[in-house]
C-alpha cells in the first residue's frame, strides 16, 4: 500500500535523502556588494555578518536523482555561524513542486514557485526569474575567461522552521542547517555582468542595494550534496524572519475585496 512504505522502500528513499545528486547543473551567478547595515538587518539570529557584505544572485537548471529536472534561482548572503563561513539562502525559487517540497522539508530552503529562463549564445548569457508577473532576478553576463574544469566544495546555511498551528509564531525552535556540496565541474567561466532585482509584496528583492557589482560566473557539472543540523535558534526571536521568507498571507485576502 503506497501510503505506508515497506522496509525496502524506506531504505531506498533514505539513500536518496542522505545524498541527493544534482547533475548536469548549469548555474549563472553574479556577486555584488551591498550595504553592511543591509546584511546585518536581514541575517536571522544564529548568523552574523562577515567582513565583506557580499551577496550572490543565481539562475540555473539541473537534473537530479531525487526531484527530476528543474530550474530556479536564489539569493545568497555571506554569513558566519561560530567558525563556519558560508552563504545563507535568503530567497529561493523553483519551477517544480517536487523540488520545492524536497528542499524546504529536508534542507529548510525558503523555496517558492517561479518560472526561470536561462539562455546562452557564445560568451553571452542571460538568465532571469519571474514570479506573479514580476522579474525578480535578471542577470546579463559576458563570460570571456575560461577557467577550465575543476573539483570544488561548497556549503550554505538554511533554516528549518514551521509556523505554529494556531498562527502565533513558530511551532518549535528553528533548526539551522548546513548543506555541503562536492562539485565536479566540467565548465567554469568568469566575466562581467549586470544585475537587476525586482520586488513583489511577497518577494522584496529590490530592497537589497547593489553597491558594487564584482563578477559574473558560470559553471556546468554535478553537485553531490548532504545536509546536517548544526544549531537550534530561539523561536520568538526568529518570528520576523519566518514571516519574511513566506508570502504575506494578509495581502492575499480575496474575501474582503
Amino acid at each position: 500500500m503506497g501510503f505506508v512504505k515497506t522496509k525496502d522502500e524506506i531504505a531506498a528513499i533514505q539513500r536518496v535523502l542522505k545524498q541527493p545528486r544534482f547533475v548536469g547543473a548549469e548555474m549563472l551567478t553574479l556577486d555584488f556588494l551591498t550595504k553592511p547595515e543591509t546584511v546585518k538587518a536581514i541575517l536571522p539570529p544564529g548568523l552574523e555578518p562577515v567582513a565583506e557584505p557580499l551577496i550572490t544572485a543565481m539562475v540555473g537548471r539541473w537534473r537530479s536523482n531525487c526531484v527530476a529536472d528543474f530550474t530556479g534561482g536564489a539569493i545568497y548572503v555571506m554569513a558566519r555561524h561560530k567558525a563556519i563561513e558560508a552563504p545563507y539562502v535568503l530567497s529561493m525559487f523553483m519551477d517544480q513542486d517536487s523540488a520545492i517540497i524536497f528542499g524546504r522539508d529536508l534542507f529548510g530552503e525558503p523555496k517558492k514557485q517561479a518560472t526561470t529562463t536561462l539562455q546562452r549564445r557564445g560568451q553571452f548569457m542571460h538568465g532571469y526569474i519571474e514570479r506573479h508577473g514580476t522579474r525578480l532576478i535578471e542577470i546579463k553576463a559576458t563570460l570571456d575567461k575560461d577557467l577550465g574544469p575543476a573539483k570544488a566544495t561548497g556549503a550554505n546555511f538554511n533554516i528549518k522552521a514551521t509556523p505554529a498551528a494556531d498562527g502565533s509564531g513558530c511551532e518549535d525552535d528553528p533548526v539551522l542547517t548546513l548543506a555541503e556540496f562536492d562539485n565536479s565541474l566540467t565548465t567554469r567561466r568568469e566575466g562581467t555582468g549586470t544585475l537587476k532585482l525586482g520586488s513583489t509584496v511577497h518577494d522584496p528583492l529590490a530592497d537589497l542595494p547593489i553597491v558594487k557589482v564584482l563578477r559574473a560566473n558560470y559553471i556546468e557539472g554535478d553537485l553531490i550534496s548532504r545536509c546536517k543540523a548544526i544549531a537550534r535558534l530561539d523561536r520568538v526571536a526568529y518570528v520576523p524572519y519566518l514571516y519574511g521568507r513566506l508570502d504575506d498571507w494578509s495581502k492575499l485576502d480575496t474575501e474582503n475585496v
